[in-house]
């Protein structure tokens, strides 16, 4: 089906954010610190919406319809998911394999469960987003590390050390690419590497691809499309949430082309996991069938803040070691020749009154480090790298 389009005001839909604007909202980015704190954590945009999600959600609300929906989800919504697979990552991905979620989260809880034992070990390749960690903890698995390598200009992955590390326990990895923190988005040569190891230790792949969307340059690769043996093995994270700014909506889906393993997960979710609300299906239909115009705008705005906060940077801060990102709107920050300390977040925060996430929470190799939200006007911006520069160079 034909995807609908119609023109995006950059003004409108990007530089309209301000302090004061974001402030009378009830967000929690906005509302987590006091008032005099400026917000750059969470990963929630600041912008609104896409208008066709604004007007669909209207007309819903307008039409009166509040009960269950469709059992099979609000209808041309997995018909949506699946056609956007297939045209945008070519990945194609038959209506069967696809088990629709109240957000991602959920999705690692079920593949854990569905592909590991207790005690069991999985995999996860710090710094990584730390539900990752939560998750294997509660579930009462055993988090193995295969951490991150910094090769001097990137991240890369360390797979002698994955061979090494791998024991007779170990039974799936916890994937995240695109990948948060750091904003890598691995090639497919890479993947089909990552590939190897799982298929000779036959390991499950738990595979977050929640960014997958947010890729500034050439197309994601997701990892379950590398053959079907691979298929056979992965547990894929999808949905609309980060791209168009719905994570308050909860809606995610679940991919497993595995008949078996995905029986296995509906058994696992039974009645303690919730659906989809019909509010955040049809925001998730909307933004799959009519917002691509305004996602392309908004990678293009992410590009320019991500660029600018690497140049201010370089210039005025420039003991901040700075990586790129390739994908997400999260930027990995090296403070640890800045004299702030293993926690610069805490110091940013006390003396600056600038909000960013904490490095130690995403594990090895996280300390010193803090991560930052571009997804904000540029006026905001600007206000938070002021009180980043303004902090480190008073030490």
């Amino acid at each position: 089906m034909a995807r609908m389009t119609e023109p995006v005001d950059i003004a409108t839909a990007f530089d309209a954010p301000t302090e004061a604007t974001m402030r009378a909202k009830p967000a929690g980015k906005w509302m987590r610190y006091d008032p005099d704190v400026l917000p750059v954590w969470v990963a929630d945009m600041d912008f609104p919406p896409a208008e066709p999600i604004r007007r669909a959600l209207h007309a819903h609300l307008d039409h009166g319809s509040y009960g269950y929906p469709p059992f099979g989800g609000t209808p041309g919504l997995i018909d949506a998911l699946t056609e956007r697979l297939a045209t945008r990552f070519d990945w194609p991905v038959a209506r069967e394999a696809v088990h629709p979620m109240a957000g991602i989260i959920p999705g690692l809880f079920l593949g854990t469960l569905a592909t590991t034992g207790p005690g069991e070990q999985v995999v996860v390749q710090p710094p990584i987003y730390p539900p990752f960690f939560a998750t294997i903890r509660q579930t009462q698995r055993v988090v193995l590390e295969n951490p991150m390598v910094d090769d001097g200009d990137r991240y890369v992955m360390d797979l002698e050390q994955l061979r090494a590390a791998i024991t007779p326990s170990t039974r799936a990895l916890m994937f995240c690419n695109p990948h948060n923190p750091t904003g890598r988005v691995f090639s497919r040569a890479e993947l089909e590497a990552l590939a190897e190891v799982v298929l000779e230790h036959r390991l499950w792949v738990i595979s977050d691809e929640l960014h997958a969307d947010l890729v500034f340059d050439g197309r994601h690769v997701p990892f379950a499309s590398l053959s079907p043996e691979v298929a056979q093995r992965t547990i894929t994270m999808y949905g609309p949430t980060k791209a168009f700014n719905l994570a308050g909506f909860k809606v995610g889906f679940l991919i497993a082309e595995n008949p078996a393993l995905l029986a296995r997960v509906k058994e696992i979710a039974g009645y303690s996991q919730p659906g989809v609300n019909i509010l955040g299906q049809i925001a998730a239909l909307t933004a799959f069938r009519e917002g691509d115009a305004w996602l392309d705008a908004a990678l293009g705005y992410l590009r320019a803040n991500r660029d600018h906060l690497l140049a201010r940077l370089t210039a005025e801060a420039p003991a901040v070691r700075t990586y790129a990102p390739e994908g997400t709107y999260l930027v990995w920050l090296d403070f640890r020749a800045t004299g702030l300390g293993d926690d610069p977040a805490a110091a940013l925060l006390e003396r600056g009154r600038v909000g960013l996430n904490a490095g130690g929470d995403y594990g090895a190799g996280g300390a010193g480090f803090a991560r930052f939200n571009v997804a904000t006007s540029r006026t905001i911006l600007d206000a938070a790298i002021d009180r980043v520069v303004a902090t480190v160079a008073a030490g």
